[in-house]
């Protein structure tokens, strides 16, 4: 293994420790907003969320290492200012959205639309994160063929918990 891709594979290890801190964080804070009366919303596409997002740090590591992917410091340095700034975006969510952040879609009735920090001009901000790192991290290493299959899937995936999440807040009309 080159010194590159090692250096890759820990970067993808650091970020895989960071996703199980979100995990802790977002377990903690789902159950005190279920005792609180919170409901959940959207459960079917949680694992489908949790499997792409696991996905996207073995299929990186993967093509790197089966298909000898190089790193390109043009590419690479940019995209790792992207995962940088794409993490310190994602943090400034949590810290804003605080007890009531969770990977899981769960609104407690009566509580009140956060309109500050990162959400004052963004309507999800946290999922432009998830779409930039998406596209970034694997561009470090040139894992091109991740990068793209992993945004067409997240997009698709996007798509629905974007609508849950609105259904959720109120924002869209439950029909049915």
């Amino acid at each position: 293994m080159s010194t590159s891709a090692a250096l890759f594979t820990l970067l993808l290890a650091a970020v895989a420790l960071e996703r199980l801190a979100e995990l802790v964080v977002s377990t903690r804070h789902a159950r005190h907003a279920l005792a609180r009366g919170g409901r959940e919303w959207g459960r079917g596409h949680y694992p489908p969320m949790v499997a792409l997002h696991t996905a996207l740090l073995a299929g990186a590591l993967l093509e790197v290492l089966l298909l000898d992917r190089p790193f390109l410091p043009a590419l690479g340095w940019p995209m790792l200012a992207v995962v940088v700034l794409a993490q310190a975006l994602r943090w400034w969510c949590i810290r804003t959205l605080g007890a009531s952040w969770s990977t899981r879609v769960v609104v407690v009735p009566g509580a009140e639309l956060v309109r500050s920090g990162p959400y004052r001009r963004l309507r999800h901000p946290n999922y432009v994160a998830v779409v930039a790192e998406g596209v970034a991290l694997p561009l470090v290493h040139t894992a091109w063929l991740t990068a793209v299959l992993f945004t067409l899937l997240n997009a698709a995936l996007l798509a629905v918990r974007v609508r849950v999440e609105d259904r959720a807040l109120g924002r869209v009309p439950v029909r049915g």
